[in-house]
């Protein structure tokens, strides 16, 4: 039987959604499957999301952006957007349970240099783990 699938949507599918989906990932292991994609995907993850995960030793380099519509066919359990575009956007996904909805700042559209958008970058992706790293304990809890 596979793992309850959770889908996190963002509008790119180019930073948030992939920092949710590598921090989820991490802190659920392989109890349930983690994938993230967009309404309008980007077509690349975003360098600096890379390299901002990779500061607290989460690896999302070979992630790749991805449309919404390919998971229609799969059986998503929970779907979480991360921007107010996706969660109006989102369709509802076979066997979907739950939605939830926790809108972040998009580091994408920091400005400045390199190290001032890397600023903007581990922020988001600080909130971002504060919210997912306490969701996936909330899920694990549940399972035992």
């Amino acid at each position: 039987m596979k793992p309850p699938a959770i889908l996190i949507l963002c509008t790119g599918n180019s930073c948030r959604s992939h920092l949710a989906e590598g921090i989820l990932r991490a802190t659920l292991n392989n109890n349930f499957r983690v994938a993230s994609a967009g309404s309008n995907p980007s077509g690349y993850v975003h360098p600096l999301s890379v390299q901002a995960m990779k500061e607290i030793g989460i690896d999302i380099s070979s992630h790749h952006s991805k449309h919404m519509d390919e998971f229609l066919a799969d059986e998503v359990s929970t779907v979480i957007t991360v921007c107010g575009n996706a969660d109006q956007a989102c369709p509802m996904f076979p066997g979907q349970v739950s939605r939830h909805h926790w809108g972040f700042d998009d580091p994408a559209h920091a400005t400045g240099t390199e190290e001032e958008q890397m600023v903007v970058f581990r922020r988001v992706r600080d909130e971002i783990a504060r919210v997912f790293q306490a969701y996936g304990a909330g899920l694990l809890d549940s399972t035992k």
